[in-house]
């Protein structure tokens, strides 16, 4: 009893001490951190330093500037002439619409743009053009940061850095994230909604928020709920209150934003309907999405995923082994998403973009891991992410956009509106339409609807076309009265339609760069003619 008699003597006297000072010290160097915590989030944008958001919103509308080329035509068929169409009352809505396998919500949002613009008189072709691509670049730079705000809760400031630096130099990333596609929302609600779901040490935890976030991507594209059902699962099975989160957060939420989508449907198409189920139906379920070309099961896996993630694959493959267990579910998704997409027929670089922010993780890690070779690493990712993200961004196929300020200095202007008229012979939807000419010119392109009848040897009229281009003009255009005024056309098809352009009196006005890399049916430049007739007065011509 003595000598712990004398322990406890010895501690009191401590605590009069050093030692009772440091402990205060302590304490208050713990609540000085924690309020200086508090006091930067208050102050910041997004919880971050606004110097860090501000300089992601001015390289991402950079990023939107440096961007002047056609990736797929879904980035417009989809979006901004549906938008088009639905404001001003005039344009095309291809198949999808007519077989209601796309809902309204997407279009819905740029169509709200162009009726601001359209109110205050402000409806200019260039401005229906860029406020879209800079709406989507602002919501990419609100998923960058909340990605870098995730990784400094579950990993550590150094980590965050550099999945961050991975994530804005990202070549692909650079390339899609300020596009009007569902594939690049898709993305941003996938990468916001990860900051709020339950990962091991991240501290914005929201079950609400997160799969709200998931509920409006699934209604935007309803492909974006395969990433996330390994991670629904995993939240569902460590969740103690199951009853709780699904009667309380997951069922709330779907019923308010699905019904919500089924009302913005029921109005524009007139009648209820469930795209959701179509868009699924036709894509998955009868996989029609081959009509548009078809894939080897392994092409994910030997092509899509190499390329999507470039020089990022070696750091994302020594990142697997580094990073911490807990964040071993952002790998399964991935894998989970490749494997998924792998049994559908149909295949594109873009559908597997929502989970390149969950592999920039991987990468991130594997460069807070490097040291000798770090500056060489970092080096290395910069320049070839960079050359690949403005080659693909400012000169492959940019000449289908290019050519529409050829095609809008055909708008008619004078009393008689229908004496233009342009046809577009390339492949469908290879250039924008009326959203990228905002005028109701007479125009038209060569239809390709997937056959839905069950036809063995069914052709649309591109096919059709292709198969005898002067054979099929002759046929189609018998009387020089139905000529178009206009033409436009890849350069590879100039040999074949010679005749054709003699006889109907068409001299080429224009010459538009395209691509460096022709292939099929396209051409390293795009041609533009105009019908030339005695006393006809030019409406000029450049070139590219």
């Amino acid at each position: 009893m003595e000598p712990e008699a004398g322990d406890h003597g010895l501690a009191f006297r401590s605590l009069h001490s050093g030692s009772g000072e440091m402990k205060l010290r302590k304490r208050k160097s713990t609540l000085y951190v924690n309020t200086q915590e508090k006091r930067s989030q208050r102050g910041g944008l997004l919880g971050e330093s606004i110097y860090l958001v501000l300089f992601t919103v001015a390289l991402r509308i950079l990023n939107c500037f440096l961007v002047q080329t056609s990736f797929v035509p879904d980035e417009y068929w989809q979006s901004l002439e549906v938008a088009h169409h639905m404001v001003f009352s005039y344009g095309y809505l291809t198949w999808e619409w007519t077989e209601r396998l796309r809902g309204y919500t997407y279009p819905l949002i740029f169509a709200s743009i162009y009726k601001i613009l359209h109110l205050l008189g402000k409806d200019s072709v260039q401005l229906l053009i860029w406020i879209p691509r800079l709406g989507q670049a602002l919501l990419s730079a609100v998923a960058d940061v909340r990605l870098y705000s995730l990784m400094k809760h579950v990993g550590n400031q150094e980590v965050a850095r550099w999945v961050f630096f991975c994530q804005m130099c990202s070549w692909f990333t650079w390339y899609c994230c300020t596009r009007t596609l569902t594939n690049t929302t898709e993305t941003a609600f996938t990468a916001i909604a990860l900051f709020y779901y339950p990962l091991e040490g991240s501290r914005s935890v929201n079950s609400v928020k997160y799969s709200l976030l998931v509920a409006l991507a699934c209604i935007v594209r309803p492909t974006a709920l395969i990433p996330w059902v390994p991670l629904l699962f995993s939240h569902f099975y460590q969740e103690q209150r199951k009853r709780h989160l699904t009667l309380r957060h997951f069922l709330p939420v779907g019923l308010i934003t699905f019904s919500l989508s089924l009302i913005i449907d029921r109005i524009f198409f007139g009648q209820w309907t469930l795209v959701q189920f179509n868009f699924l139906k036709f894509n998955v379920l009868q996989n029609l999405g081959t009509f548009y070309g078809s894939h080897p099961w392994h092409w994910y896996f030997s092509q899509g995923f190499p390329v999507v993630l470039g020089s990022h694959l070696p750091f994302f493959v020594h990142g697997c082994f580094l990073a911490p267990r807990r964040l071993h579910i952002l790998l399964l998704t991935v894998l989970w998403t490749l494997l998924v997409y792998s049994m559908l027929g149909h295949k594109e670089f873009r559908f597997i973009y929502p989970v390149l922010p969950f592999c920039m993780v991987f990468c991130g890690y594997s460069l807070a891991h490097l040291k000798a070779w770090r500056k060489a690493a970092l080096s290395f990712l910069l320049l070839s992410n960079m050359l690949l993200a403005l080659y693909t961004g400012l000169v492959h196929q940019r000449g289908t956009l290019d050519v529409m300020s050829h095609i809008q200095q055909i708008c008619p202007r004078g009393p008689d509106p229908a004496s233009a008229s342009v046809f577009i012979m390339m492949p469908c939807h290879s250039t924008p339409y009326y959203s990228h000419v905002h005028c109701p010119l007479s125009m038209r392109f060569l239809q390709c609807p997937p056959d839905l009848t069950g036809k063995s040897q069914y052709l649309d009229e591109a096919d059709m076309f292709y198969l005898n281009p002067l054979s099929w003009l002759q046929q189609e255009f018998r009387s020089n009265a139905s000529l178009p005024t206009h033409l436009v056309t890849f350069s590879v098809l100039e040999k074949e339609i010679r005749a054709f352009l003699t006889s109907g009196s068409y001299e080429r006005t224009a010459i538009v760069f395209h691509t460096h890399w022709p292939e099929g049916r396209t051409g390293s430049h795009i041609h533009v003619y105009e019908r030339r007739l005695p006393g006809s007065v030019a409406t000029g011509g450049s070139e590219l």
